[in-house]
């Protein structure tokens, strides 16, 4: 089979789509033809060395860690689904032709493959830092870069959960934010102002890694108010830096409930084949994203 791959850390000339094994499903796994596989920027960062504690691996390794497809090979244990199925998920080395997935599930209704890859680890982690930063209903919710696959996720979420949103991002996402019901603002000089006049911040999310922990700390009051994704040195200024992920199958289960309700859904931005994955990490890392990037397969 074909598979994204790459030998050494560095840059996304790095990545090579090169012949593999095919993997097959171990207890309690499952394993799919893969239809698209999202593009998240933990792939480039795991690529490039970076947060190595949190994902261990060993070189040459494969990319990618969420994907939607056929299932067509089932492990011992497996309960509930069947060869045939259509599911999304989690697993390693996702950017190739088949993949194991460890959590995984049905894909709702009317959702189509492209659109099914770019929720697992998305959901995730927004259903897991807005547990961590204790923002509760009836509160103001900040985040900061919420354009993005993780910040439409969240936009949404806390919506339904009865929380209210300030999100801010580059002039022509504005009116994308205002369509998930988010209160917008842009980056630049004087946002943290433009943001006060947007009412009480009482807790911020960082999901850019643009440098404004210290601001973000500034509006709430309070670091233990603060948590980041994407900034390594956030706790450098006493603010968590999350990156171990949750439960995964809940969080599928929640995006199922969501996706089904009409409460969540994240366009995607820009396809990519297999042998465009430079490409996406590319665009991936430059930002300014709209919703979800996705290779297809």
């Amino acid at each position: 089979m074909k598979r994204v791959s790459f030998a050494e850390f560095g840059g996304p000339e790095v990545l090579q789509l090169v012949d593999a094994a095919e993997p097959h499903a171990g207890p309690g796994q499952v394993r799919i033809a893969v239809r698209a596989a999202g593009v998240n920027p933990v792939d480039w960062r795991i690529r490039e060395g970076q947060i190595l504690k949190a994902h261990p691996i060993e070189l040459p390794a494969g990319v990618g860690i969420d994907a939607a497809g056929v299932v067509d090979e089932i492990g011992e244990g497996v309960r509930g689904i069947e060869v045939g199925d259509r599911v999304f998920g989690e697993g390693p080395n996702t950017y190739a032709e088949f993949a194991v997935l460890s959590a995984f599930a049905r894909m709702p209704e009317g959702l189509t493959f492209e659109e099914a890859a770019g929720y697992p680890s998305v959901v995730e982690t927004a259903l897991r830092i807005i547990g961590e930063v204790g923002v509760q209903p009836g509160q103001t919710l900040l985040v900061s870069g919420a354009s993005g696959g993780v910040g439409s996720a969240m936009l949404q979420i806390a919506r339904d959960r009865g929380i209210a949103v300030i999100g801010t991002a580059g002039a022509a996402n504005q009116d994308y934010l205002r369509g998930l019901g988010a209160e917008a603002t842009t980056y630049g000089e004087g946002w943290v102002q433009r943001v006060r006049q947007l009412g009480r911040v009482d807790a911020a999310l960082d999901l850019a890694g643009s440098g404004v922990i210290g601001e973000l700390v500034e509006l709430t009051g309070d670091p233990r108010k603060v948590v980041s994704i994407a900034d390594l040195d956030a706790p450098k200024l006493g603010v968590r830096f999350s990156d171990t992920a949750g439960s995964v199958p809940d969080a599928l289960a929640e995006a199922v409930d969501l996706i089904s309700r009409g409460k969540l859904h994240i366009p995607v931005e820009k396809t990519y084949s297999l042998a465009e994955a430079a490409a996406a990490h590319v665009d991936s890392q430059a930002g300014h994203t709209r919703g979800r990037r996705v290779i297809l397969v």
